[in-house]
């Protein structure tokens, strides 16, 4: 593990920097998904309240995603990236003064705006990496760029659960979501340490024709990304009502499970380079999802002998292994997906594809809503989930096997 380290250590101090400037974003983004239902709830705001304002910041890289995708090509990336380390500390503030006031006005056109702010890091990052990263250390700068998340999260979860453990009036919600906002503005510091001299391809074409594009090979690209995004938003913001309402788990329990799985996705992340050059992205990809798939059916089911002492036991230790697996596959999807479309087509897939997820996760939402309004079991909704991810997963080895041909017959520049 300590060389696996070291590799990563060995990345250019402008990732290092650039992956901090992320991780300050995250931190804000994570706390804000897990203590912001909390800090509402406190002050009188109703669960579907809730939903209803995060919808606008999903709506809001929605908005944005199609147009930054087109506006990156060809332009510096790392001044987007400012719009993302001041907006998002800045927009998260002006939330919670708007939640404290309980201006309707001030909480939605912030979550709107906290949506476009955070825009600018998640669709420019990836063609950053792959235009100013050399070739060996793609791979490692990408999964540095995914890991973000599940340290974040390791982050977040300590920070809020031992503080607010010591003393609740001090360290509430609202302080403890106010001092997070506040210290997320580091990342500028950290911004301000990267490299200017950032390779920006030259080209000859007009930036806004969208003729310009392969939407070929951007649509065979995003099929399977589209799938299993739609897939996911029908799981991964419910796993706490699946665990609270089958299992009776309690928030605490659950966030120790959130902890550890995090914990999880991070070691498993820092294997990512050495897993893909072992097995290479077909079966890298295909046996981590497979598995992750399978983890996902035997934690669903158990709703069906929810009354048994042991159910609760046999999903908690599956969801631990279902995410570490699943995260697995993501940077050396994006990896794989941002060299088969080539050169000219980075930005726009990069724009679409936070698109898709953001649509995913609002449309995935009303889609569940609709399903448990007619009382379908979450083993269902689950399970098709995993149908979904099946599908997925067979799309992406048919991409891997052609993006190979590809590169056989030298059609991939990387």
């Amino acid at each position: 593990m300590l060389s696996t380290i070291k590799d990563y250590l060995k990345l250019d101090k402008s990732f290092h920097n650039l992956i901090l400037v992320e991780l300050f974003v995250q931190i804000i983004n994570v706390t804000f998904i897990t203590v912001l239902p909390l800090y509402m709830k406190a002050e009188h705001y109703s669960d579907a309240q809730y939903a209803h304002f995060t919808s606008y910041r999903y709506f809001g890289m929605l908005a944005l995603a199609l147009f930054l995708g087109m506006y990156i090509k060809g332009r510096k990336i790392i001044p987007m990236f400012y719009i993302a380390a001041i907006g998002v500390p800045l927009f998260a503030l002006l939330i919670l003064i708007g939640v404290h006031i309980h201006s309707t006005s001030l909480i939605l056109i912030s979550h709107l705006l906290w949506g476009t702010a955070y825009t600018f890091i998640q669709i420019p990052i990836l063609p950053y990496i792959i235009r100013n990263a050399p070739k060996h250390q793609q791979t490692l700068a990408i999964t540095s760029n995914f890991a973000t998340w599940s340290i974040a999260s390791i982050i977040g979860s300590l920070v809020v659960g031992v503080f607010n453990g010591i003393n609740k009036t001090i360290f509430s919600e609202q302080n403890l979501l106010f001092a997070i906002s506040a210290i997320g503005f580091m990342g500028v510091y950290f911004l301000m340490r990267i490299n200017k001299n950032e390779h920006v391809p030259i080209i000859t074409e007009k930036r806004s024709d969208l003729r310009e594009y392969d939407w070929k090979i951007i649509m065979r690209a995003l099929i399977p990304t589209t799938i299993i995004a739609i897939g996911a938003g029908f799981t991964i913001p419910f796993m706490s009502l699946f665990f609270s309402n089958v299992h009776n788990m309690s928030t605490s329990t659950f966030s120790f499970l959130n902890f550890t799985t995090a914990l999880l996705v991070t070691i498993v992340a820092i294997y990512v380079p050495k897993i893909k050059n072992r097995w290479g992205y077909k079966k890298a990809v295909s046996r981590t999802q497979l598995m992750a798939i399978c983890c996902l059916i035997i934690m669903a089911t158990t709703q069906y002998y929810n009354t048994l002492s042991i159910s609760i036991y046999i999903a908690s230790i599956f969801y631990l292994f279902r995410q570490p697996l699943m995260s697995t596959a993501v940077p050396m999807t994006s990896e794989i997906t941002m060299k088969y479309v080539g050169e000219r087509n980075r930005e726009m897939v990069s724009g679409l594809t936070s698109a898709v997820w953001s649509g995913s996760a609002y449309f995935s939402a009303v889609g569940f809503g609709l399903l448990r309004h007619l009382n379908v079991a979450y083993v269902n909704i689950f399970l098709i989930t995993a149908v979904m991810y099946l599908i997925g997963v067979f799309w992406y080895t048919l991409l891997i096997n052609d993006y190979n041909r590809k590169e056989i017959a030298g059609e991939i520049v990387h």
